[in-house]
């Protein structure tokens, strides 16, 4: 994958994650969409380790922005077809999930690893895979406290958006919640983490413009794109739905218009 460009690879990452997104309401329903969302979660905070230059941004832009997108449309979902209680009860999940694969990792980093004596001949990739296992899974307190905050207070402002919009439209136009509601709190999501994370808690602040103009405006305008490509993924979840979960959402539909 190295020898393709960094927005190819990027373009598969998303039609792979609508497809999975899909596939598992398609088997488990409402379950796999929020198994979907725990996990995308937790791997979204390990891609934001990673560095990429994009030929669109002059600076470099850490990943996580595409993966974690699609959670938003994970919710949506389940607000649409399982209703909002089901969906913030995911992004509870997903927060929990985070904080437990953490803590999970921190304990196992902790146990004493093979000494330098100890991991010689076919024990040396035991150290090997302690060195690579601290580095990625040892918490940096600001990017582990900004993805929290950013990602409880977006996502709660997202699923309650969607249902204004639903509410004041009378159930019509699918389009226009989706995409608003990912829109406005996208952006309050972007603003928490990049100020959190790369001014406010940063040990090396980053400068204000780089800030704004990169990491705020500039990851948005990807996110905005993704909400456009992902409302016909929103439309085509209704025929993923599993039979039962299908006939149950057009009873609620039509209680819901009378």
């Amino acid at each position: 994958m190295h020898a393709l460009p960094p927005e190819l690879v990027k373009a598969g990452l998303l039609i792979f994650t609508f497809g999975s997104l899909l596939l598992m309401l398609r088997i488990f329903g409402s379950i796999g969409v929020t198994a979907y969302v725990c996990i995308a979660i937790v791997a979204a905070n390990l891609h934001v380790l990673k560095a990429v230059q994009f030929s669109a941004f002059p600076d470099p832009v850490a990943l996580g922005t595409i993966l974690f997108a699609t959670t938003f449309l994970g919710t949506d979902i389940l607000t649409e077809y399982y209703g909002p209680e089901h969906a913030r009860r995911t992004v509870l999940l997903g927060f929990s999930g985070l904080i437990l694969m953490t803590a999970f990792m921190i304990f196992g980093i902790g146990i004493r690893p093979l000494s330098e004596a100890q991991a010689t001949g076919d024990w040396q990739w035991a150290l090997d895979n302690h060195r690579h296992l601290t580095a990625i899974f040892t918490p940096v307190p600001a990017i582990l406290l900004a993805g929290l905050s950013a990602y409880m207070g977006s996502q709660i402002l997202d699923i309650w958006i969607y249902q204004r919009i639903r509410k004041f439209s009378h159930n019509r136009h699918l389009w226009l919640r989706n995409n608003a509601s990912t829109w406005i709190s996208a952006l309050i999501d972007n603003t928490i983490f990049s100020l959190l994370a790369w001014v406010i808690l940063a040990p090396s602040p980053l400068p204000l413009p780089v800030v704004w103009k990169t990491y705020i405006l500039g990851t948005w305008f990807l996110r905005v794109g993704v909400a456009l490509l992902d409302t016909p993924i929103l439309y085509l979840a209704a025929f993923a739905l599993p039979k039962e979960d299908r006939i149950r959402y057009r009873h609620s539909i039509s209680a819901y218009e009378s």
